[in-house]
């Protein structure tokens, strides 16, 4: 007979909704939800929660945001939860060994690669960035090291040719949170066999920067391809044209030969869509986003604009040290 779990759940941002949602509509019971405290956003800094605590509210479960994960009544109120198992997905702080040591069966955590390739704050972007054709999900062990626990189970999935950061993101998500409840389950029913990450093969998926924004068009087609799809939604793969900032949405490789041209170059304007030399190849740019616009078709774009064969995007300057 499956053990009916006390779990605890500690996520953050929209990634980790359909894992919470999917422990909501197990057998076992969420005694508790740990995200991160409402904070200033967008251009009016209104205070607003984040989606795992808007998920909560709604599913009418109660919800701890500490500032501090080491603050007395914080860790009071987690005890008295008395939890058989916790899960972290996406929740944004690195546990404390005194919160780690809390629920009696540890956390397990949902992580966005198949580990230990891309371990760290960044798998998802890193995959596309490095032209990765496989990917998909781990459910591990967690423990004080940087996603270094043993694995539980994982499942894998080949990335398409054309796909964003964030549409990648969305369907990890969605697995994820799928493989999550099958992995509860199983540990409810008994010991799940644990391999243990293999150092060798380690990966790690740094943080993004803002200043990784800036496309190189002297880059082979692909790469600035990739560039463009794995920057989504911040810090957006961007260029100057015309003096203003312009960044790149949604793109293809139109060729790997070379084009003939000045990389950055535009080589064809055509009804909706822009293609622009890169060192080699072409890359065709089919939405973008002008600085203070919204993202737009090229087609919208083009209209009220005389932009021509040979105009050039350049380099955005180099960000100061």
């Amino acid at each position: 007979m499956v053990r009916r779990l006390r779990l605890g759940f500690f996520g953050t941002p929209a990634f980790a909704v359909p894992s919470l949602a999917a422990l909501a509509a197990s057998s076992h019971d969420i005694a508790g939800v740990v995200t991160q405290p409402d904070r200033p956003r967008g251009r009016g800094q209104h205070v607003t929660a984040e989606a795992v605590k808007q998920k909560a509210q709604e599913l009418g479960l109660p919800v701890l945001q500490p500032e501090r994960l080491g603050d007395e009544t914080f860790l009071g109120a987690l005890d008295a939860l008395q939890l058989d198992l916790a899960v972290v997905v996406a929740y944004g702080r690195i546990l404390t060994p005194r919160v780690l040591a809390t629920p009696q069966g540890g956390f397990i955590n949902v992580h966005a690669s198949l580990l230990p390739r891309w371990r760290g704050a960044a798998p998802v972007h890193r995959a596309i960035l490095a032209g990765d054709r496989q990917t998909g999900v781990t459910i591990m062990r967690v423990v004080q090291a940087l996603d270094a626990g043993n694995i539980l189970m994982t499942e894998e999935t080949s990335i398409d040719a054309n796909e964003t950061s964030v549409e990648l993101g969305t369907r990890l998500s969605q697995s994820g949170a799928a493989l999550l409840a099958r992995t509860v389950e199983a540990l409810a029913n008994g010991p799940v066999p644990e391999r243990i990450q293999e150092e060798a093969l380690v990966t790690y998926a740094s943080r993004l920067e803002r200043r990784e924004s800036r496309l190189d068009w002297t880059q082979p087609a692909v790469v600035v391809h990739n560039h463009i799809r794995g920057l989504q939604p911040w810090p957006m793969a961007a260029a100057m044209l015309g003096g203003s900032r312009v960044a790149f949405v949604r793109s293809e490789v139109a060729s790997t030969e070379p084009a003939g041209a000045t990389p950055g170059a535009i080589v064809a304007v055509r009804a909706d869509a822009l293609d622009v030399a890169a060192s080699p190849g072409v890359v065709r740019i089919t939405e973008l986003q002008p600085e203070g616009r919204r993202a737009m078709p090229v087609r919208a774009f083009l209209g009220g604009r005389a932009i021509s064969t040979g105009d050039r995007f350049d380099a955005l300057p180099l960000a100061a040290p």
